[in-house]
């Protein structure tokens, strides 16, 4: 017997590991990749909201609108709730602002008689617009993109952050 030659038990044990790495990479690497994918998928949310018809909303009074989305993050499903106000300036023009205030993310609210949004964390005010009127906010309220198609009013997620 030279030193070339290999026995039967050593051909029949690397036949066997072999085909035992095969059938695992076939069964291991699908695995990996539906288990990672949709950790690779994850995008940013630009989705159009519906906000129902313009006439809904009166010329010169902040209207609050408040929907749920759904949103899925790889294997996590997550409820987002998105608060706004739709404040309508004339037929053709809207501007629609978050209703989470820019300092520590308080839900503002609107005070007709102060003409107002209210932060109630730490009194906080935005005029009618979003601007930062008193209060620690650092910037004003952030904002969304609109879109009217056929009398119906959209905004686009996410909302920009507006800078002072």
């Amino acid at each position: 017997m030279t030193d070339k030659e290999i026995t039967r038990r050593e051909f029949i044990k690397g036949t066997v590991t072999a085909i035992g790495g095969l059938i695992g990479a076939v069964i291991a690497i699908p695995s990996i990749v539906y288990l990672l994918s949709p950790a690779l998928q994850a995008k940013e949310d630009t989705d159009l909201i519906d906000l129902g018809s313009l006439g809904n909303y009166p010329i010169g009074l902040p209207t609050r609108f408040e929907t749920t989305r759904t949103k899925v993050n790889g294997w996590e499903r997550t409820a987002i709730n998105y608060g706004l106000f739709v404040v309508r300036k004339s037929d053709s023009e809207v501007r629609v602002f978050s209703d989470i205030c820019t300092h520590l993310g308080c839900r503002v609210s609107w005070h007709a008689d102060q003409e107002n949004y209210i932060s109630p964390c730490h009194d906080g005010h935005f005029d009618i617009v979003g601007n930062v009127v008193s209060g620690p906010p650092p910037r004003p309220l952030d904002e969304y993109i609109t879109k009217i198609d056929n009398g119906n009013l959209f905004v686009q997620l996410p909302p920009f952050k507006r800078v002072s």
